[in-house]
């Protein structure tokens, strides 16, 4: 197994930086990007404990603060945390491999795995990763996935690992606004319980 992420080897230097700036630009312009946090706001109670698994540069876990829940946002890419940590005070901002989680005794309502994470996470440790933000969830907590289809990653194969961590399909949709899954769908958003 690969144990450098794909964010590292399939992207170009810089590649951090510009992402950062592209969600800030998109920000300052007005652009919805809660909709992944109106989602887990949704599925979990009022001020609920959410792990944002692969967290980026922190939307979604800030938006998810905003709304009253207690967030810890992970990701593998200390410029990513950095730019989360200046723009979104308030959430707790960790980096650290998602293949090798480890933050505690203090479970989870609910974790999200956003903005293509899967697909970005080291070659065959996809199992793995989510085993461990598995494992930081409560019993009956939802783990919620989002990712392309069109890239290396099949829901063929991300259903296996999510057997593989315990984890089993309770709903799957192609957006992260619910909108039914069909056969040439390029995105899948799936709920899975523990």
């Amino acid at each position: 197994m690969n144990s450098q992420p794909r964010w590292f080897t399939d992207t170009k230097d810089g590649h951090s930086e510009w992402y950062v700036e592209r969600f800030r630009t998109m920000a300052a312009e007005g652009d919805d990007l809660a909709g992944e946090a109106r989602l887990i706001d949704a599925i979990v109670p009022p001020g609920s404990r959410v792990l944002d698994a692969g967290c980026g540069p922190g939307r979604v876990g800030a938006e998810l603060h905003a709304r009253g829940h207690a967030v810890v946002g992970v990701d593998v890419d200390p410029v990513l945390i950095a730019a989360a940590e200046e723009d979104h005070p308030g959430p707790t901002w960790v980096v650290a491999d998602l293949a090798d989680l480890h933050l505690g005794e203090d479970p989870f309502d609910a974790a999200v795995i956003a903005g293509n994470v899967m697909v970005f996470v080291a070659p065959g440790s996809e199992a793995a990763v989510l085993t461990r933000v598995a494992a930081h969830v409560k019993p009956d907590g939802a783990v919620v996935v989002g990712f392309r289809l069109d890239l290396h990653y099949t829901l063929d194969a991300f259903d296996a690992d999510l057997e593989t961590a315990g984890l089993s399909v309770e709903q799957r949709f192609a957006t992260w606004d619910l909108r039914p899954l069909t056969d040439d769908a390029a995105f899948a958003v799936t709920i899975a319980r523990t």
